[in-house]
């Protein structure tokens, strides 16, 4: 009988963790750049001694679908739609703030002229130092990264490069996901490179690769397994209830 609980109880946790991830998909749906999380289960047969009978149902993070979203102009020159295979660099937050990769690539200036995205983090140089853009009239982001402005009070003769965006070429199988949904590289000895020749487009931004209906469709799925597992611990408890009603009546 406690086989039989101990199956679908850990059936149950991996339901609900699954759950989770579904869930955190479908808060990230009309988020730019967001990559879809995927989640798994796989059987962890439980080893010690007398008939190895027990198995485990181990959820696992089986890292983020690769696919491209869909591409929406619009037509802010601060809007950036990179190409497949790149990523942005920002600065990680916290105390030992690193290097950190993103998508997500609708950055904006703060009023002390600091190069961002939408959740604030430091976009970073080729030289991986944060961005500062000077007071100006005009911007343009080449399609390589490169920023150019026109200083304010100037004409468009005095337009001038003050720097290039690090924009990475990584492979995915060395990015993992952070708790702050940023991506990190999970190989620190083997820095990323710079992009070379076209790696973005500005005036559009890459849409959430999430399939909404999809997700809904595996939520109630979970939902029906979760019930179905509960329902086996039900029966075993009953069962086990059954069973001393039984002995006690022998004795």
């Amino acid at each position: 009988m406690d086989k039989a609980l101990y199956v679908a109880m850990t059936g149950a946790r991996a339901s609900l963790q699954a759950q989770g991830t579904l869930s955190h998909n479908l808060a990230n749906t009309d988020t730019p750049g967001f990559k879809e999380a995927l989640a798994n289960t796989e059987a962890f047969p439980i080893k010690g001694t007398g008939y190895a009978s027990r198995v485990d149902a181990l959820h696992v993070d089986a890292g983020f679908n690769r696919r491209m979203g869909a591409q929406q102009i619009t037509g802010n020159p601060l809007d950036l739609s990179l190409q497949a295979g790149n990523w942005l660099a920002v600065q990680a937050p916290g105390a030992n703030a690193g290097e950190a990769y993103t998508r997500g690539a609708a950055l904006s200036i703060t009023p002390n002229g600091q190069l961002v995205t939408a959740g604030g983090h430091p976009v970073l140089d080729e030289n991986s130092n944060p961005i500062a853009i000077p007071p100006h009239q005009a911007m343009d982001i080449g399609n390589d990264g490169t920023i150019s402005i026109i200083p304010l009070g100037e004409g468009p003769q005095t337009m001038a490069n003050i720097g290039r965006i690090r924009v990475v070429q990584a492979d995915d199988a060395r990015l993992e996901r952070g708790l702050d949904g940023l991506m990190r590289n999970n190989d620190p000895q083997q820095p990323f490179v710079q992009a070379q020749g076209k790696s973005l487009e500005s005036g559009q931004l890459e849409g959430s690769n999430v399939d909404a209906a999809g997700a809904l469709v595996q939520m109630i799925q979970l939902q029906r397994q979760y019930e179905m597992q509960v329902k086996v611990i039900k029966h075993g408890d009953d069962n086990a209830r059954s069973a001393n009603s039984l002995l006690r009546l022998g004795g």
